[in-house]
């Protein structure tokens, strides 16, 4: 009795006591996907070959241990290794990626910011007052010089509580300004690029959700597929784990909704109606994803249509 034994290095002849006795070894991984073909050849020297079972198959596995093997197994399985993982990088990772830099670049800028207006203060107190938008203050430090400033808001230099600071000082404020606003631009520029991605990859659910919410769903989620899995219900409470693991611990009242509470539906609607908009619009989600991952019509217009006909405040 003997048998037929293929693996990545080679294709083998075995005989009853499952020693190797002849082989035809691949000169490259794609010799393994014709293995057929180097298989014939064995059986043409043996034809009543027969196909090894699993408890045979690991007493023949063995023999690739041997120094005369084992390299070549070794390198082998190391290159399918890495054609595996550069296989495994896809849109999903991108979007994961590209929108984890958008929160980090959100706590970032919110500390660099809050120091910039602390320091600022001491030259410039009232510009703290004027402009609340953090983006702005940073925009307008960095662009313009105090007189400048002082004269967009009316104010006379010697009415103003600030101290006047060396021009080294002013400086490395400036310095401090600038950093920060471009990172504000930075995030402006990965929302491109994201609405980018998710305009090829998952057009309804961008359409009903916009890039924020829609990836921010990704980053619970993880991938698409995942998503497009989920129930309409746990769409719903995605971001709210916490509330919802305090709700089951302590009794306190149960989210009604998580990411999807900042959607424009949802923050329009009366605040009695709030949970019944997002348990609609989680599930025209949920509809859009699965036509995402299937790659079917686009039909996210008329998904956010229908939730604006239906919720439209009277």
């Amino acid at each position: 009795m003997s048998y037929i034994y293929s693996n990545i290095i080679g294709s083998f002849l075995i005989d009853d006591e499952l020693n190797i006795t002849k082989e035809e070894l691949f000169k490259s991984l794609d010799d393994y996907k014709n293995k057929e073909k180097f298989e014939k050849k064995l059986a043409k020297k043996s034809p009543k070959a027969k196909r090894l079972n699993k408890k045979q198959l690991t007493k023949v596995l063995v023999h690739f241990k041997e120094k005369k093997y084992f390299n070549e197994y070794y390198k082998r399985n190391l290159e399918i290794t890495k054609k595996a993982i550069r296989k495994a990088v896809n849109v999903d990772n991108l979007i994961l990626q590209t929108i984890s830099n958008v929160n980090d670049l959100d706590k970032t800028s919110n500390v660099l910011v809050k120091r910039l207006r602390d320091w600022y203060n001491l030259t410039f107190p009232e510009l703290d007052k004027a402009i609340g938008d953090h983006e702005k203050y940073a925009e307008l430090v960095a662009t313009k010089t105090k007189k400048e400033l002082l004269k967009d808001l009316g104010i006379k230099e010697e009415d103003s509580m600030g101290a006047k600071l060396e021009k080294q000082d002013q400086d490395e404020i400036k310095l401090l300004a600038v950093e920060a606003y471009s990172l504000y631009k930075l995030r402006k520029a990965h929302e491109v690029y994201l609405k980018k991605l998710m305009e090829k990859h998952c057009p309804n659910l961008l359409e009903i959700c916009g890039v924020t919410i829609g990836a921010k769903l990704f980053e619970h989620a993880k991938t698409l597929r995942h998503l497009a899995l989920l129930p309409s219900s746990t769409i719903q409470l995605l971001g709210a784990e916490k509330a919802l693991f305090r709700h089951i611990k302590t009794g306190a009242p149960p989210p009604k909704y998580g990411v999807i509470f900042t959607h424009p539906l949802v923050q329009r609607a009366w605040r009695k109606d709030q949970g019944r908009v997002a348990r609609s619009l989680a599930s025209k989600i949920s509809i859009a994803v699965r036509v995402d991952f299937f790659k079917g019509e686009f039909i996210g217009d008329k998904l956010k249509k229908e939730l604006e006909t239906k919720f439209r405040r009277k």
